[in-house]
């Protein structure tokens, strides 16, 4: 990936941007079309000879197939692209992946003189590789908290203490469902979609409310109580606090629109308060599940 002299004297601008901007987007639609004249989405998109007229002649991408199939695997999105029209960041981030499956290096089979064009084959992996690095520039360059990854699929970056802690973290509580909710969260908040950022949260809480129930007793209430007695002391300052923040935490379950949808549950406002609710909630998970081994 492409540094510039103020990363290299300054450092890189800190990844805090979730929305793609016009700038941002400008650059993208360039590299797009630039793949698409040079003929590297011929990949999966090939445009053949009209000389030779067989799928031994591919000599560029085929654009009308590119652009067809663009819009009936990526809703929301148009063709020709057009510079002055933001999509949606979740529908650019569809696009970019979509570009990144169907990327190849051209590389020239032979010169066709008669037509004046090259044949072509295509590199997969040092296509892949390059537009990775590209899209990724661009998104250094502007503080974007996203990237492509080696696949070319498009993630959310966290702040770096947050992400090595969701990456470290492990589910062994004894209940399989409550281990496939806290994975199903720990992945999906790292989407860039705000609909798998809301069905993480979601699942977190969902985790959280089954873990209430693991621990022997009579009812819901006495087995959160032996559940807390394992984390903290009994009667301890420490065990007044996490039993307010467990008592804190069904709250906000239950006052936004995280276990219930009724019109008078708030909805969460935006990205940033998601990504805090959900820390807030996985940090007392992670510690319950430490203290009574079943992860951490």
């Amino acid at each position: 990936m492409t540094t510039y002299f103020t990363e290299r004297e300054s450092g890189p601008v800190p990844r805090s941007v979730d929305l793609v901007d016009t700038r941002v987007w400008g650059g993208i639609y360039s590299l797009i079309q630039v793949h698409v004249a040079n003929g590297s989405f011929g990949f999966r998109f090939p445009e053949y000879c009209s000389d030779v007229g067989n799928e031994n002649a591919a000599c560029g991408c085929d654009w009308r197939a590119f652009g067809l199939v663009l819009a009936a695997e990526v809703p929301g999105s148009t063709w020709p692209l057009a510079a002055d029209d933001l999509p949606e960041t979740p529908v650019i981030m569809d696009l970019l992946e979509f570009c990144a499956r169907a990327v190849g290096r051209p590389a020239s089979v032979y010169y066709h003189s008669y037509m004046r064009h090259n044949h072509l084959r295509w590199e997969r992996e040092l296509g892949l590789a390059q537009f990775v690095a590209d899209v990724n520039t661009l998104f250094v360059r502007n503080g974007l908290a996203f990237e492509l990854d080696a696949e070319g699929q498009a993630r959310r970056l966290l702040p770096q203490p947050v992400a090595e802690a969701i990456g470290r973290a492990w589910f062994r509580t004894g209940d399989s469902e409550t281990d496939r909710l806290l994975e199903t969260a720990r992945k999906r908040i790292l989407s860039p979609k705000p609909e798998d950022r809301q069905d993480a949260i979601e699942k977190l809480w969902d985790a959280f409310e089954r873990l209430k129930t693991l621990e022997p007793g009579s009812d819901k209430k006495a087995q959160s109580s032996a559940l807390l007695d394992r984390v903290a002391v009994p009667a301890s300052p420490f065990r007044l606090l996490i039993e307010t923040e467990a008592i804190a935490l069904t709250k906000i379950g239950n006052d936004f629109q995280i276990r219930h949808w009724e019109t008078n549950r708030a909805p969460i406002p935006g990205s940033h308060e998601c990504d805090y609710l959900f820390m807030r909630m996985f940090a007392f998970l992670r510690l319950a599940l430490a203290a009574t081994g079943r992860g951490g």
